[in-house]
């Protein structure tokens, strides 16, 4: 049985684990990031790979990094979260546990597991969209990743859906995630109970009377309370997620979309809706089969499973 560890790196923790090569996690780590400071990232990452080697035989490491990592999966170049800048952390890591090393992104490596060993398997042409605070994404074309000719493919959350659109943390305007994200459900949310406080009277109890209170649990509590207002915000944000998918049937052709991320667990609420936009904006449709819409089934360990059989197959 081959072993390797793969581990999910984001703003504030690190999460590690022993994986087979069923992707059947062995043993699981978790430790806090020290996100302002990338030596000692490294430094908690070099630590816990060291003590789950002390207790299983394993032959390399998967890193799986919230951010732009390069065409060599050696370097992360920009994270948004983290301190990292030109990191070289492929380098950093090996002198540290004297194992080989491979740099991923993280949601690249969640596309990889959901298609391994999760809700994609027996397809090889896979997008992944991870919903969440934002949008993140994996393609998988052919069998293979797709990582672009620097490595940083597979961004939807940022194009362009609605010119001169909303304000994004990416600094342009009207990038998809502003309208399809976790972040817009709960946009959405608020703003209707700021303008029809009477039609949103369930979203208010939720979050104690005040608009601002409302976040995303609430808002899929009150959906699945059957409260119109809720699902009115289910409506308009999984037809977006929907519209989008079909701008990205039309360029990539896939044969299924993986919908992950924390809104996700909204399952049909959300995906229900989507797929009536998908199926409804897709470019010839009723001349062309509709790509299979499924939840991600792999949960918060995908991304170490993922950066796990990455560096076995490195």
């Amino acid at each position: 049985m081959s072993l390797t560890i793969g581990l999910d790196v984001g703003g504030t923790k690190v999460a590690a684990g022993v994986v087979d090569d069923r992707g059947r996690i062995v043993e699981k780590l978790r430790r806090s990031t020290p996100a302002a400071d990338p030596e000692h990232t490294a430094q908690v990452i070099g630590t816990v790979v060291t003590e789950l080697c002390h207790r299983h035989p394993v032959e390399a490491v998967g890193l799986g990094a919230a951010g732009f990592v390069n065409e060599s999966r050696t370097a992360v170049m920009f994270a948004p979260n983290l301190a990292w800048r030109d990191e070289p952390l492929k380098k950093r890591v090996e002198d540290l546990v004297g194992l080989p090393v491979v740099v991923e992104n993280d949601a690249n490596a969640i596309a990889w597991a959901e298609v391994r060993f999760g809700a994609a398997r027996g397809h090889d042409y896979v997008v992944l969209l991870a919903v969440g605070t934002g949008i993140g994404g994996g393609i998988v074309l052919g069998g293979s990743l797709y990582r672009g000719r620097w490595g940083m493919g597979g961004e939807p959350g940022h194009y362009r859906v609605v010119p001169d659109g909303r304000l994004c943390g990416c600094g342009n305007r009207g990038c998809l995630e502003q309208y399809a994200s976790g972040s817009a459900l709960v946009a959405e949310a608020r703003e209707f109970a700021r303008r029809r406080p009477e039609g949103a009277i369930r979203l208010l109890q939720l979050g104690g009377g005040n608009p601002d209170g409302i976040g995303g649990p609430q808002v899929t509590q009150a959906a699945l309370e059957g409260d119109p207002g809720a699902l009115r915000c289910f409506q308009i944000v999984g037809g977006w997620l929907g519209q989008g998918m079909a701008d990205l049937a039309a360029i990539l052709d896939p044969g299924c979309f993986v919908i992950g991320g924390g809104v996700s667990e909204a399952g049909e609420l959300l995906l229900a809706p989507a797929r009536v936009a998908f199926e409804k904006a897709l470019t010839g449709r009723g001349h062309r089969s509709f790509a299979d819409v499924r939840v991600a089934e792999l949960g918060s360990d995908a991304g170490l499973v993922g950066a796990a059989d990455l560096a076995r197959l490195r």
